[in-house]
């Protein structure tokens, strides 16, 4: 067997064998998000089970800001669509459409992290923090750990923004710019069920 076939076949087997692993790891991040599920489907119930526990406090008709929720919710919406443009630009192996379309991605969830920590601290000042009642332990415990999951998704943007700009869109990149599409959606998927269970419903 020659060398240039020999050279040949270590490199298809080397592409095959990293191939394999980033379909095992997005599998694997999979399971890590089927766990993320269960996590928020005991805080939602958690927050149905307490949402009529005000304790004499404010309700949720009383406190949400339908305009103000609906402007974050659009900003996260707009954000998937954005990184859908990432991976599309990906699928073209065009680095710098990627970077683009990640950085406004960022904004987009940077944005809806401030609104959610000024709604926080708004609601905190008028004296409507987690300890006033049931209620509002429920939605703060439930609305923050989906914040912290957007930062999270944030950072992890942050890393793949200079990831790609040293190394280019090689395969374990790749993997991960799939994974953390996967993870972006999924919160765009919860906060959808948030903005319907907690603010809309609480709301009427």
């Amino acid at each position: 067997m020659s060398t240039n076939t020999l050279t040949q076949h270590n490199n298809a087997h080397d592409n095959h064998g990293h191939h394999d692993a980033g379909a095992t790891k997005v599998f694997g991040f999979w399971v890590y998000l089927m766990s993320d599920l269960i996590l928020f489907a005991s805080l939602f119930a958690i927050y149905v089970v307490l949402k009529d526990g005000t304790a004499g406090g404010p309700t949720g008709k009383e406190i949400f800001n339908l305009q103000f929720v609906l402007v974050e919710t659009f900003l996260l919406l707009f954000s998937s669509i954005t990184y859908g443009f990432a991976m599309l630009a990906m699928n073209r192996n065009q680095v710098g459409q990627v970077n683009l379309w990640l950085f406004v991605t960022f904004l987009f969830g940077l944005g809806f992290v401030a609104m959610e920590i000024y709604e926080f601290h708004e609601l905190i000042s008028e004296g409507y923090g987690p300890d006033r009642s049931g209620f509002l332990s429920g939605f703060f415990t439930l609305v923050a750990t989906h914040g912290l999951h957007v930062t999270a998704g944030l950072i992890w943007i942050i890393i793949m923004i200079i990831q790609t700009s040293r190394r280019g869109l090689t395969e374990v990149n790749k993997t991960r710019l799939n994974c953390l599409s996967l993870f972006w959606h999924f919160l765009d998927v919860v906060w959808i069920c948030v903005f319907t269970v907690v603010y809309l419903l609480g709301a009427l």
